[in-house]
């Protein structure tokens, strides 16, 4: 007997939609903050249930937001949050028929930066880009206090100074693109069939530079590569979208400047995982060589002095 709150969602959201309980569930991806199962019915079509747990819990709303405004995203059917878990009935858009190019990169970026933001999403300002590395630096002390984390000090060396020269480094941040955000722009997220794209996964977007969608494209699994990021950025403006996208930014070329501040975006994310929504002292030794590595980038990216 499944007792997890998301199966009491599902068991609404089914009810809801008119629809007996599903003959069978398939995971297509879980992980402890949420997860995604394809639902087979014996009255209709196949289905897509997909849960998260807080800070998740907008997706259902930003997805009705963006596909009301044509952008190519899963249709929500029904869906609802209870205990800080939503949990949402979606098309079931079949395997995907190719991997996604560049150019479908780039469609899929001008239609979402082109896109009126819906209200209350994270705004990521040239403040809140200022910001950033003071609070990965505060997460990083709220670990250590917790009597984690105590191998870490030359972590301090990089982010120190990130902390104090940010003002300067987030120069340029509110340049076009600025605007809506998916965040998780990757070639996974992008869904590919013979009769067109769909973007999933957009339980983190924010308002921001949209130079950090371009730059979250390649991942953060293999060393940064500015050359790729280059490419991507003049595909983007040839293609339409906003020329300032490949201007200068903090006197950096624009996809180091971006780089840079998605590796801090990124570390950010990590620590507050680490201390809030995932404070598993188990994942430690997995999470702290992945602070460390992308700390390094970013410090490189940026030209932190005395790094």
């Amino acid at each position: 007997m499944d007792n997890t709150p998301q199966f009491a969602i599902l068991a609404d959201l089914v009810h809801q939609t008119g629809r007996g309980m599903p003959a069978a569930r398939t995971r297509v991806r879980v992980w402890e903050m949420s997860g995604v199962e394809r639902l087979s019915f014996t009255d209709g079509p196949d289905l897509i249930f997909k849960w998260g747990r807080e800070p998740f819990t907008a997706e259902a709303d930003i997805l009705r937001h963006v596909h009301g405004q044509g952008v190519r995203v899963p249709e929500v059917f029904a869906s609802a949050a209870r205990d800080g878990v939503l949990g949402m009935l979606m098309h079931d858009l079949g395997d995907a028929d190719r991997e996604a190019t560049i150019d479908d990169a780039v469609t899929a970026a001008i239609a979402t930066h082109e896109t009126a933001a819906p209200d209350a999403l994270p705004v990521l300002d040239r403040a809140a880009l200022t910001a950033l590395p003071g609070r990965a630096l505060s997460r990083l002390e709220e670990l250590r206090a917790a009597g984690r984390w105590a191998d870490t000090t030359d972590l301090d060396r990089l982010l120190v100074p990130l902390v104090e020269h940010a003002d300067r480094f987030a120069d340029g941040a509110d340049l076009a693109p600025f605007g809506l955000c998916h965040s998780e722009f990757h070639p996974t997220s992008l869904h590919l069939r013979d009769d067109g794209w769909w973007l999933l996964d957009w339980a983190r977007s924010f308002l921001g530079p949209g130079l950090l969608d371009l730059a979250s494209w390649q991942g953060t699994q293999q060393p940064a590569n500015p050359t790729s990021l280059r490419h991507l950025i003049w595909a983007y403006v040839r293609a339409g979208g906003a020329a300032e996208t490949s201007r200068p930014r903090a006197g950096l070329p624009p996809e180091t400047w971006a780089l840079g501040w998605h590796r801090l975006w990124i570390i950010a994310w990590y620590l507050e995982q680490s201390a809030i929504w995932m404070p598993n002292p188990d994942r430690d030794p997995t999470v702290i060589p992945v602070i460390r590595r992308h700390l390094h980038e970013a410090a490189a990216f940026l030209w932190v002095p005395d790094r």
